[in-house]
């Protein structure tokens, strides 16, 4: 219901980009109406993996599970926004680990005592978040190196094709994990897809039509969006980088985190676990290589090293702490907070990182 009433905000968002109206207004209409369209992509999405068959309904679900969020950094990649492109990447991690895990354990822990999911399931995704730690922090030191160690007059280059090989292995990692999760090893995860199944009541047409529209109005406010990032910000008094970290992965990904704490208060902690922490390894191991790889190609070129320390502290904080709350395969209510807290801790030190 309440897609159809957020609906209207995405004619009054294109009134405001043709009367011209003042930079903020367009930025917060353009937010507003991003969220029904990404929930209207999720859903024409999941009708389609239900009329495909578990391999194939799994694989698009991995395939486009993040799309709104690829969509709105494509369009803030190719307007030169590399640094918002880079902090949303970041952003998307730290709030499907930490905001929606945390408020998925929190809420069930209120109405369970204890919830228990897959911990073998689990246990390899935040193997895999482990990996995308590694591979972040590679080009972070590698830059380092180039720049103290060998004195390179122009790292630029270097960083660039290191990070192009880095998105290359990221790729191959993630193939490999689909392969190895709807294929060789579908019994580790077994339990999450049969919680997690959904009867289609569209039609292939409907859901392709859907998927369609909502992609090209997802298209359409990303760039309203980013077309009036810079002066809204200064309006609202906020960074650029604040508002990729925090304000953008919100918007792109609502819909699914909202879904995730709903199946947690059903008892449904395999799907929520599933839906946050899988939604974090398509950001780290498919969305942030494509663009990438766009970038290189589009002649934007855009590199995985983050020059502000304060991400990478970030990503390593987040992952440690998931990795401490579900390595046992239970949660309560207090861990639930414990994830919350870190994550509202890492939103002050980046509202107050200096302009």
């Amino acid at each position: 219901m309440w897609n159809y009433i957020l609906l209207g905000f995405v004619p009054l968002a294109i009134a405001l980009e043709v009367l011209h109206a003042p930079a903020v207004w367009i930025f917060l209409v353009s937010a507003l109406a991003l969220l029904p369209l990404a929930g209207f992509m999720g859903r024409a999405t999941e009708e389609l993996a239900a009329r495909a068959g578990s391999t194939v309904g799994g694989l698009l679900n991995a395939t486009f599970g993040n799309a709104a969020e690829l969509i709105i950094a494509l369009v803030a990649l190719l307007a030169d926004k590399i640094e918002v492109v880079k902090a949303s990447i970041t952003g998307s991690i730290l709030s499907n680990l930490l905001l929606v895990l945390g408020l998925s354990i929190f809420m069930g822990g209120l109405r369970y005592s204890t919830q228990r999911f897959n911990a073998q399931a689990a246990g390899l995704m935040t193997s895999l978040l482990t990996l995308t730690l590694i591979a972040f922090m590679l080009p972070a030191f590698f830059d380092i190196a180039e720049r103290n160690f060998f004195k390179v007059p122009n790292p630029a280059l270097p960083d660039q094709m290191f990070s192009l090989a880095t998105a290359g292995v990221l790729i191959l990692i993630y193939l490999s994990n689909i392969y190895f999760s709807l294929r060789t090893h579908k019994d580790l995860v077994s339990g999450l897809s049969d919680e997690g199944h959904h009867e289609a009541s569209w039609s292939v047409a409907t859901a392709v039509g859907v998927l369609a529209v909502a992609t090209v109005g997802v298209a359409v406010m990303a760039e309203f969006l980013v077309g009036s990032l810079e002066e809204a910000t200064k309006v609202l008094g906020l960074s650029e980088f604040f508002v990729g970290i925090i304000l953008i992965p919100l918007v792109g990904n609502a819909a699914e985190h909202f879904a995730a704490v709903v199946f947690a208060m059903k008892n449904k902690m395999d799907l929520a676990v599933q839906i946050a922490v899988g939604s974090s390894l398509q950001i780290a191991l498919l969305v942030a290589p494509i663009l990438v790889i766009v970038g290189y190609f589009a002649g934007r070129p855009m590199d995985l090293v983050f020059q502000n320390p304060l991400e990478l502290a970030a990503l390593a904080a987040s992952i440690l702490a998931t990795n401490a709350v579900v390595r046992d395969g239970e949660s309560h209510w207090l861990e639930g907070v414990l994830l919350l807290g870190v994550y509202a801790l890492l939103g002050f030190a980046f509202f107050f990182t200096p302009r």
